[in-house]
């Protein structure tokens, strides 16, 4: 089946088996392999994106789902330079490893975007419940979040 999406703004069309994953499309075919695949269960968020606004494990859909559709990645969310969430987790220390980053990133975005600015740290921990991070312990991801929630501003 052929597909057509906008990813990170730029039109793609390809070529795919209807049971291609959202995951392995955007990491195999585009070769925009900061979307990572760590459980392949849909439980540990490292692969999510934005679809159409909302956060996504791209896991769990198929990439003939996604056609016509606007996808963000972790590649495409800053534009020039870093965004607000990407800057905190730098200065707060949010990562170790980094292979959960991405993803905990884009959800973190679409739950400030949500919430607005002022979120408590169990709002944050609900907030990122799908995202796991085995390196961590989520104290310096929170301050994270609560740093790029004040910079990023008022929600909906």
């Amino acid at each position: 089946m052929q597909v057509t999406m906008t990813v990170n703004g730029k039109s793609y069309t390809r070529d795919v088996e209807p049971r291609l994953l959202l995951v392995d499309f955007i990491r195999s075919e585009l070769a925009l392999t900061g979307t990572n695949i760590g459980c392949d269960t849909s439980q540990c968020g490292a692969c999510t994106i934005h679809l159409n606004g909302k956060a996504v494990k791209s896991c769990t859909v198929f990439a003939v789902q996604a056609a016509g559709a606007e996808l963000t990645t972790i590649e495409g969310l800053a534009g020039t330079g870093l965004h607000p969430m990407q800057q905190a987790f730098w200065d707060k220390h949010g990562l170790q490893c980094g292979y959960c980053t991405p993803g905990m990133i884009m959800t973190a975005v679409k739950l400030v975007e949500r919430h607005g600015g002022t979120l408590s740290e169990e709002e944050i921990r609900h907030g990122l419940a799908g995202n796991l991070c085995r390196c961590t312990g989520y104290q310096n991801i929170v301050k994270a979040v609560q740093q790029a929630a004040t910079e990023m501003g008022g929600g909906d």
